[in-house]
């Protein structure tokens, strides 16, 4: 029998795969398709960034790291953290990873049991639940709407907490949302979490610098809970290196240790040349981070605008983060031709289909009445793309 391991087995298939794969045909095709599926800037890395990768492999950065990467590096994320967040760690409180994807999933298989349970806000990122099923523990989802920003309530966290509860996982700014908790909520959450020892909070900051509400607030900062948070970050979103694959956690020196024995076994140190390119963007000049967070507030704008004027789409405002999440469900049950709507992805796959513009649907982070949409692309991009959306959607009866 030629059967997969059951971790295999109780993993969902990446929801984006069908939409990339018909996106691909009707590409190969001559369709012009407009892309708004991928989760990543689409500006290049900055020149002085680049030019430090180049320097690194003319100075022969290319032999094994220490597991959790170069002593430089994670003096730098220990600097960064004092000057940016007013957080103090040291160098031994660092593990670098191949992306802050590993850095999540690290975390994960270092704390969860069989049998535990972590508390999963949704919508949440497709990988949360999956990272939870594969350390066999149970991902408890909590669901926040579009009424509440998308943001879970200290009273829901509390009433979710059990005594199997092991983690918390939180994305602050959030994917596929956008929404950012603010400092007032983030305390009322931290205060719940101080009555419940046992729990430890997962904080996936990789977007903090796309924001929209000036300073990033962690709930890293709250002395009642700090020994129990462990910070995910890294270089991708924020200084437009998504293939250099830099992430970092930052927490309780005995996490990070289990987490350097974990990698140490399956993946070793990240990569040499990625790593002083990633020095490099935390040592130098921070102007190319504002110019593009200035440039995704302007198509925030723009897209928040365009996708008010559709009909039947709810939209709230993100504060972070380069997603659209508009309720969509004003349009199920609706048709064209012989095909009926009855979920965000049906919805996707037909503005795929006949408006030729690439979405997802929020069926796979847990919010089946919403899609996602990346303005992370052209002004014209997203111009052209909302015209075609609310076209499309027009000819549904």
């Amino acid at each position: 029998m030629n059967t997969p391991s059951n971790l295999i087995n109780r993993l969902s298939p990446s929801a984006t795969l069908a939409m990339s794969q018909r996106s691909a045909e009707l590409k190969a095709q001559g369709v012009d398709v407009i892309n708004l599926s991928v989760g990543e800037p689409d500006f290049n890395t900055p020149d002085h960034i680049k030019e430090a990768a180049k320097q690194a492999i003319d100075d022969n950065f290319s032999r094994y790291s220490p597991v959790p990467g170069y002593p430089a590096l994670r003096q730098a994320i220990v600097d960064k953290l004092k000057n940016e967040n007013n957080l103090e760690y040291t160098i031994n409180q660092i593990s670098c990873s191949n992306g802050a994807k590993q850095s999540v999933c690290n975390v994960v298989m270092a704390l969860v049991n069989e049998g535990d349970e972590v508390i999963v806000p949704a919508p949440y990122w497709v990988s949360y639940p999956e990272m939870v099923l594969m350390a066999n523990g149970t991902p408890v989802i909590v669901a926040a709407g579009i009424e509440q920003d998308f943001k879970i309530t200290a009273k829901q966290l509390e009433a979710t907490i059990t005594d199997k509860t092991k983690a918390f996982i939180l994305c602050s700014p959030s994917n596929p949302t956008g929404s950012v908790y603010s400092r007032e909520e983030l305390a009322a959450l931290a205060a719940v979490l101080e009555r419940h020892p046992q729990v430890y909070v997962i904080a996936d900051e990789i977007y903090e610098h796309i924001n929209y509400v000036g300073r990033h607030e962690s709930i890293a900062q709250f002395a009642g809970v700090r020994d129990r948070v462990v910070i995910i970050n890294g270089v991708s979103k924020a200084y437009a290196m998504t293939g250099w694959r830099i992430g970092f956690i930052a927490g309780p020196e005995w996490i990070v240790k289990a987490c350097n024995k974990l990698q140490g076994q399956y993946t070793s140190g990240p990569c040499s040349v990625s790593q002083k390119a990633a020095e490099a963007a935390y040592r130098g000049t921070q102007e190319p981070v504002e110019e593009m967070r200035k440039a995704f507030e302007r198509r925030r704008n723009l897209i928040v605008q365009l996708g008010r004027d559709i009909p039947g789409f709810e939209v709230n405002e993100p504060q972070g983060a380069f997603y659209l999440f508009p309720k969509c469900s004003a349009y199920f049950g609706k048709k064209f031709g012989d095909k009926v709507i009855e979920t965000a992805s049906d919805l996707a796959m037909y503005l795929l289909e006949e408006g030729h513009v690439a979405c997802v649907g929020g069926d796979s982070f847990g919010s089946p009445e919403c899609i996602r949409m990346s303005y992370a692309t052209s002004d014209e991009n997203i111009v052209e793309s909302m015209r075609r959306i609310k076209e499309a959607l027009a000819k549904l009866v």
